[in-house]
């Protein structure tokens, strides 16, 4: 079992604008290299799952950054550039809608994570994680709940995630441009099920989440 550290850590609310409180805590107690942990593409129906870590200086911050989701594409692009260039450290892991139907996107998840903390040069000293999910990696770590509104390096990952994700299904529609992932990003909208319905599941799609699988057993 991961040892976490409630401990440590008295609540935060989420709000708009995430804080560095989480890393405040550590980086007091001389734990240097904090990594924010946070995945994008738990729900779509189609494409990979991307977890992103990011690591900051002590005591950086950089306005802007938020809960991906509640930001613009062309802001989330601006500050992917932005957290790129000033974050001490960042690393992307991507697991592939094959492996999400052999192991579930549950441990799909965990794997990118755990892949975005193999990423890192600079080796993590703590990782605070997004949600209740735990790294399979000997760091000690905490997951927060709603953590991408709470901790600024988990927002940063939110975005770096997204971010890396959104460009990939942005290729996946020139590859198949009838289903319009550059709109819905391979999530379940009425369009994307319209297409479903129309022309099948493509070889991005995972067969094993429901609306997919039942296309494929009337096939």
């Amino acid at each position: 079992m991961i040892k976490t550290y409630d401990w440590l850590f008295s609540p935060v609310k989420s709000s708009l604008q995430p804080n560095d409180i989480y890393e405040s805590k550590l980086w007091h107690r001389d734990i240097k290299f904090v990594a924010g942990i946070d995945e994008a593409g738990r729900g779509p129906l189609a494409g990979p799952v991307v977890a992103a870590a990011v690591i900051f200086h002590p005591f950086k911050k950089i306005d802007g950054i938020k809960d991906s989701k509640q930001l613009s594409p062309s802001k989330r692009e601006e500050l992917f550039e932005l957290i790129s260039k000033e974050a001490l450290d960042w690393g992307v892991g991507i697991v592939s809608e094959r492996i999400i139907e052999k192991i579930n996107i549950l441990q799909a998840t965990r794997l990118a994570m755990l892949k975005a903390v193999q990423e890192i040069k600079t080796h993590p000293e703590f990782l605070l994680i997004d949600g209740h999910i735990s790294v399979d990696v000997e760091i000690p770590q905490q997951p927060i709940i709603d953590g991408d509104g709470k901790s600024f390096s988990i927002g940063a990952a939110s975005i770096i995630a997204k971010v890396t994700r959104d460009r990939m299904m942005q290729k996946y529609h020139k590859l198949f441009p009838e289903y319009g992932f550059d709109k819905h990003k391979g999530y379940g909208t009425q369009k994307h099920f319209q297409a479903l319905q129309t022309y099948g599941p493509c070889p991005i799609h995972r067969r094993t989440y429901e609306p997919v699988e039942k296309l494929l057993w009337k096939d």
